[in-house]
């Protein structure tokens, strides 16, 4: 029986070479299926929702501040306080002494202790009917009276009615089927699942055309907006929730696609020459007018996967790049005046030189594999893009973060979630003009529900864009 051969040196060298590069390539689909592993809300942009029973304790960027909690001192706290002008006033007297028995008439007062309890009236349905007499001339032509605005059918609700159904729904997220039956429970108005959609679905169309657009001009004048996207089901396709908001308007919009298509089909980045807060989604840098404010809080969240990378296969007390970036950067951030938009430029040069010489240690760092390309690429982004990152330190009212357009953009995933998908885009847009409507009228210190009420009477409420 022949002996096999045996390799030859060369033969070994391929096969070890070869071994070693597969070796690579597993180790670096290793690092990478760990690194999705990892990935939670709290080191990447996944929303809370997806971290799971089993997600490890949360650990957060923020100090110990050393205040217990509550109401701090010097702080003027709200309670429930009596009104000189109760509604009701129930006398509760003594009729006989509880000592020795006697009749108790009151010529002898020994005082009064008012209490007074808030409640709720007793809330019902009230119906007019409204009835439109025909009379003859002597002439003998037939005139008849004019019914109100909306009073067009044998019965209908009114626009207070309407309102909360809008309200409940638009306003508090309430899915439709709930809402019917919570205005059946508390008001003891039975209402259809089709009449609340529609009510919404009026309260979102044609009357807040003008709205609509004075708060698009008003935004496009401010100095400084948020925008943020979000994905969104319409008619069982993929569509995206565009928003642009300041302090004081909310523009929430619908498109099919994510990019600048959307973006320029609300009418309000394109022309938009100030400040603009997001987070460094490359469309966004498509919009040459504006200045850009990159959200520092997304930035925190990719540094800690880097650092949590770094401290699962780094030798302990080893250097990582990134937790110098995330201590510089917080540093920054609590610094009262940069806070405000007035750092001191000598603490701001320290800082950002802090920031960028570990960018570019992170630029030149050796993790290998798609984990390592994806720190290098965000240490790259951050040397070359650190003036948009630290912008707010020197801007007063600019924050460092992008957080006031996600939460325009939040309730309208739950509200996706707890309610499904919308059936029609028409239907979608009109729900977040009404959301538009609803977001700036608070802003505004408007009661929203009579907002509603004005919609639904035809006065829309218009902000002032000046």
């Amino acid at each position: 029986m022949p002996r096999s051969r045996k390799p030859t040196y060369d033969e070994l060298v391929a096969l070890v070479a070869a071994q070693a590069a597969q070796i690579a390539e597993l180790k670096a689909r290793i690092a990478e299926l760990e690194r999705q592993l990892g990935s939670t809300s709290r080191n990447s942009s996944k929303p809370p929702s997806t971290d799971g029973l089993a997600k490890p304790a949360p650990k957060s960027l923020r100090r110990p501040s050393g205040k217990k909690p509550g109401g701090q001192p010097g702080h003027p706290g709200t309670t429930l306080r009596q009104v000189d002008h109760p509604d009701h006033v129930v006398v509760h007297a003594p009729g006989r002494c509880p000592a020795c028995g006697g009749v108790l008439d009151g010529s002898c007062d020994g005082g009064v202790v008012a209490r007074q309890v808030v409640e709720l009236p007793q809330v019902r349905v009230t119906v007019t009917e409204h009835r439109i007499l025909t009379r003859r001339c002597a002439c003998g032509a037939l005139a008849a009276g004019t019914a109100p605005a909306g009073v067009n059918a044998p019965v209908s609700y009114g626009p207070r009615a309407r309102a909360a159904m809008a309200y409940l729904a638009a306003g508090q997220y309430i899915p439709i089927r709930r809402v019917a039956s919570t205005l059946a429970d508390l008001l003891g108005m039975p209402v259809a699942t089709g009449t609340v959609a529609s009510a919404v679905e009026q309260a979102g169309g044609e009357h807040l055309d003008e709205f609509t657009d004075q708060v698009a001009a008003g935004i496009a004048a401010s100095p400084i907006v948020h925008a943020d996207e979000t994905g969104l089901r319409v008619a069982g396709k993929l569509h995206w929730v565009h928003s642009a908001s300041t302090g004081r308007y909310s523009h929430i919009s619908v498109h099919p696609k994510r990019g600048r298509k959307g973006m320029d089909a609300a009418g309000i980045l394109p022309g938009f020459s100030g400040i603009l807060v997001h987070d460094a989604w490359a469309p966004y840098d498509t919009l040459t007018g504006p200045a850009h404010q990159l959200c520092c809080a997304h930035l925190l969240r990719e540094l800690v996967a880097v650092a949590d990378y770094h401290d699962a296969h780094d030798p302990p007390g080893a250097f990582c790049w990134a937790r110098q970036v995330l201590d510089a950067l917080l540093v920054l951030i609590r610094d009262p005046h940069a806070a405000a938009g007035k750092a001191d430029p000598q603490f701001l040069a320290r800082q950002r030189r802090l920031v960028t010489d570990a960018a570019l240690l992170g630029a030149a760092s050796e993790v290998p594999g798609k984990v390592g390309a994806k720190h290098r690429a965000l240490a790259r982004r951050i040397g070359a893009r650190i003036d948009d990152y630290l912008r707010f330190a020197t801007t007063p009212g600019l924050e460092p973060d992008n957080n006031a357009a996600e939460r325009e953009i939040r309730m309208v995933k739950v509200h996706h979630k707890v309610s499904g998908t919308h059936r029609t885009l028409t239907g979608a847009e009109g729900f977040l003009r009404l959301r538009s409507y609803l977001a700036t009228t608070a802003k505004q210190a408007r009661n929203t529900y009579q907002a509603l009420i004005d919609l639904f009477n035809g006065q829309a409420w218009t902000p002032a864009t000046t």
